[in-house]
């Protein structure tokens, strides 16, 4: 058994889940840090903080083995507290402290001030953008609201994140003009809906807004958008978009579904023919443009005929990127009150069904960049190979850009040009041409 410190002790923040959760512990690390607290981020330290994910089962099984874990390191000697905070904890935390009791505390997504007490720091108030990044350095979160105020039937993040609540354009600004100062070159902009951002504080939708503001910002070469709400998108985001040049033609929009039955019980609020106008109206005002979506196999009473018609639907539209998720049946949400009806190996084909038909896709548009320019990012070194990414591609999630490092030093970070020389279904190999 490890012999306890008595001299400064090292938090370690362990995150789990999505970039918002992502962005939440860079906000802690930052007001530990502000604190005179010695902090690092998934590697070893004497405290160790977990924030957790609870959105669907996967995520929720993830961290409840991350904590029980750690407890077992507790318990060992190894480390000497355990907190849990984040969405699984603002979920279940009743539960969690039942079948957990061993964790020195629970905090909710809404508790920083009790977490930060709990570790012996003071909530900061005057930290506005004051965080420490865990990504690379060039790129960075930027969460322009908090919450969820739509009343989809099978998420549960209103449940753990609260209603919707926008953060002011001049604050976005300043974070921005912190981060930009710090190196980033690049701001992912993230909510758990973009499209709504401003009708809270402004009475208005005011993304295109925000946006134009944003691009003021010195040192800032990029700027993406992820997770837009198909319904009641701002089509003055297109304008801004086709405007500035700093904007990536870029956009991760989540359709869920295309069969207006399954649309209407997840309460989406769209039909087949609108969510296809939309898109009609995304490529004709921005014919240039990446769209990302998500989809969901398995939702309660989705039948094979549904299930064909978005299939068939992938096939017509050709997205540029794509995910798809087996149906989770989660507690307290809408859909829980239907029959989880469709077997879990049938949701799962259906699933891989969809992403054979993606990868085809996806093969087809890479095989037509041979031969094009573009302009890339690079983000690290791995052996031998440079890891890149064009404006048309989102970090971890998307294709990546393969440029030999044998005969050349590029600097993460760097913007380069590059050509295009082979493809397969998720990556491209390029050269540098400037």
């Amino acid at each position: 058994m490890r012999t306890k410190s008595t001299g400064k002790k090292k938090i370690n923040l362990i995150t789990l889940g999505c970039s918002k959760n992502v962005y939440d512990s860079e906000v802690i690390m930052g007001q530990l840090a502000a604190n005179g607290k010695e902090v690092v981020h998934e590697q070893t330290g004497d405290v160790v903080v977990i924030n957790t994910c609870g959105f669907i089962d996967n995520a929720k099984e993830e961290s409840v083995n991350t904590i029980l874990e750690y407890v077992q390191l507790k318990e060992q000697g190894i480390v000497e507290k355990v907190f849990v905070t984040g969405c699984l904890s603002e979920r279940y935390k009743p539960d969690l402290e039942a079948e957990i009791p061993d964790v020195d505390a629970y905090f909710g997504t809404r508790e920083l001030p009790l977490l930060l007490k709990a570790l012996g720091a003071d909530y900061k108030h005057e930290l506005v953008g004051e965080r420490l990044i865990t990504t690379p350095r060039h790129f960075a979160y930027l969460k322009i609201s908090e919450g969820c105020d739509r009343p989809c039937s099978f998420c549960a993040i209103p449940l753990m994140r609260g209603a919707h609540v926008s953060k002011p354009i001049e604050e976005l600004v300043e974070e921005s003009r912190k981060l930009a100062a710090k190196g980033t070159k690049e701001l992912v902009l993230i909510a758990q809906d973009l499209t709504y951002y401003g009708l809270d504080i402004y009475k208005k939708r005011a993304l295109a807004e925000l946006l134009q503001e944003l691009v003021k910002v010195d040192g800032i070469e990029w700027i993406r958008l992820h997770y837009a709400f198909p319904t009641g998108f701002p089509m003055e985001v297109l304008e801004v978009m086709r405007r500035e040049p700093k904007i990536c033609n870029y956009i991760d929009i989540p359709l869920q579904h295309i069969n207006t039955e399954m649309l209407k019980s997840m309460r989406r609020g769209t039909t087949h023919e609108k969510t296809n106008a939309l898109l009609k109206e995304f490529r004709n005002k921005m014919p240039d443009m990446a769209i990302r979506t998500t989809l969901i196999c398995g939702y309660p009473g989705e039948t094979q005929e549904q299930f064909e018609e978005m299939k068939a639907w992938v096939q017509e539209q050709r997205f540029d990127r794509l995910g798809c998720f087996a149906y989770s049946h989660e507690e307290n949400t809408h859909a829980y009150l239907l029959e989880d009806d469709v077997p879990e190996e049938v949701k799962h084909d259906r699933v891989a069904q969809i992403m054979d038909v993606q990868a085809q896709i996806s093969y087809e548009l890479n095989q037509e960049k041979i031969g094009k320019e573009f302009k890339v990012i690079v983000d690290r070194k791995e052996g031998d190979i440079y890891i890149a990414r064009t404006e048309y591609d989102s970090p971890d999630v998307d294709n990546e850009v393969h440029i030999s490092a044998k005969d050349q030093y590029l600097s993460p970070g760097t913007f380069v040009q590059v050509r295009i020389v082979s493809a397969t279904e998720f990556d491209l190999v390029a050269e540098v041409i400037g």
